[in-house]
């Protein structure tokens, strides 16, 4: 499929592009961490990839060590008490996703797609299941997290994700790429310790989604 081909090039070439255009910032970021809290810079996790193999996601650390593993954050009874004042501003901003330009460069990822579910998510990964998306390659950022993140219920995050299998296309991907800045710079759906405070409409979202050419 040409879609697939080009999709898979422009991974590639824009992952080790931005590696070298964001290596000075990476080494600021990893300087930071590393006078500021204990532990290592990098952050490494089990994640759901392709067809739900498990692959090591790389992050930038942005909590103490003393968290307890591979728990969602939204799942801890106070995530901000492990929450690191230089990781605090990390995540706000997304830049603690930046080594996952590494996985990319591995072909482990996308820079568009769902994101990597953790491994022990089970209620993300079966509610996938019934969309197909747990067959496509995981990415830096996707429909879901430019349209609610953090703040959406499992089935409202699944259902979008399901969207985006149904409309791939190089024009989506590019107005989730630029559509991912804009949710950066407003903080958009960034919420620590919870997911579904997000009461809006977004079946609704879906709805119209499906009787909108411009997103085919």
């Amino acid at each position: 499929m040409v879609y697939r081909f080009i999709k898979y090039t422009l991974d590639i070439i824009l992952s080790y592009i931005g590696f070298i255009l964001l290596l000075p910032l990476i080494i600021i970021i990893s300087i930071l961490i590393k006078i500021t809290s204990k532990g290592p810079v990098f952050f490494k996790q089990k994640r759901v990839g392709k067809n739900k193999k498990l692959f090591t996601i790389y992050k930038f650390r942005t909590m103490r060590v003393d968290t307890p593993s591979d728990s969602p954050t939204h799942l801890l009874r106070n995530p901000d008490k492990y929450i690191t004042k230089v990781g605090k501003f990390l995540r706000k901003t997304s830049l603690d996703e930046i080594p996952q330009i590494i996985n990319i460069m591995f072909g482990q990822m996308s820079i568009i797609g769902p994101r990597p579910a953790l491994w022990n998510q089970y209620d993300l990964i079966d509610e996938r299941e019934k969309y197909g998306v747990n067959n496509l390659k995981p990415g830096l950022t996707g429909w879901a997290q430019i349209n609610g993140r953090d703040e959406l219920e499992i089935p409202d995050k699944a259902a979008l994700d399901g969207e985006y299998v149904k409309r791939q296309s190089l024009f989506f991907d590019i107005r989730i790429f630029f559509g991912t800045f804009i949710s950066i710079l407003k903080s958009d759906g960034v919420v620590e310790g919870g997911t579904g405070n997000k009461k809006d409409n977004t079946d609704e979202k879906l709805s119209n989604l499906e009787n909108n050419n411009e997103y085919s």
